[in-house]
C-alpha cells in the first residue's frame, strides 16, 4: 500500500530596499537591507536587493518568487519621523505609461511594479508589501539620524518574523 505524501512548497521572497546611500535618512531601505544580509546569509529562499535609486534593472530578477517585501523613506508623510507605515503595494501603485520614451532609469518602485505586472503577466508575484518609514533629513550626509535607524531596526525584525512564518507553513 501507498502511502500519501504532502509536498510542501516553501515561498520564495523577494526584499527589496530603496534609497540615496548619501541623502541621509533616504538611505534606510538600502540599510536595512545591510541588516537582513547578517541575519539570511543561507537562506536561499529569500533574495535581498539593494535597489539604491534604481528600480527597473531589477524587475525581471523578482520572476520566480512569491512574495515581494520593498522597504522604502517616505518624505513629507504628515507623521513623526521613524514612523513606520506597512501597506499593500498595490494600494501605492501607479498605472504603466504608455509614452515610449519614458526615462526608465529614473522610474520610481511603484511605476516600475505596475510595468513589471504588465511585461510578466501571470508571473508577476501577487503578495506584496510595502514598509514605509518616514523621514524628514535627506541632506546631502551618509548618517541615518537616530529615530529612523530605530525604526529600520523595527522593519528588519518584522521581516525576519515574516520570513520565518513563511517558511514554517
Amino acid at each position: 500500500m501507498l502511502g500519501r505524501f504532502l509536498i510542501l512548497r516553501v515561498m520564495k521572497t523577494a526584499i527589496l530596499g530603496f534609497g540615496n546611500p548619501v541623502r541621509s535618512d533616504d538611505a534606510i531601505g538600502v540599510e536595512v537591507i545591510k541588516s537582513l544580509e547578517k541575519h539570511l546569509t543561507n537562506d536561499e529562499d529569500v533574495t535581498l536587493f539593494d535597489m539604491g535609486t534604481s528600480a527597473f534593472e531589477v524587475l525581471f530578477k523578482l520572476k520566480g518568487h512569491d512574495k515581494i517585501i520593498m522597504v522604502d523613506a517616505v518624505i513629507n508623510s504628515g507623521h513623526e519621523v521613524g514612523s513606520v507605515f506597512k501597506v499593500p503595494a498595490m494600494e501605492l501603485a501607479s498605472e504603466p505609461e504608455e509614452d515610449p520614451m519614458v526615462f526608465l532609469h529614473s522610474m520610481k518602485w511603484d511605476q516600475a511594479l505596475s510595468y513589471a505586472r504588465k511585461i510578466m503577466r501571470e508571473e508577476f508575484p501577487t503578495d506584496i508589501e510595502v514598509y514605509l518609514i518616514a523621514v524628514e533629513d535627506t541632506r546631502l550626509e551618509i548618517q541615518l539620524s537616530d529615530s529612523v535607524k530605530e525604526a529600520g531596526e523595527r522593519v528588519v525584525q518584522k521581516i525576519l518574523e515574516d520570513v520565518r512564518r513563511s517558511t514554517n507553513t
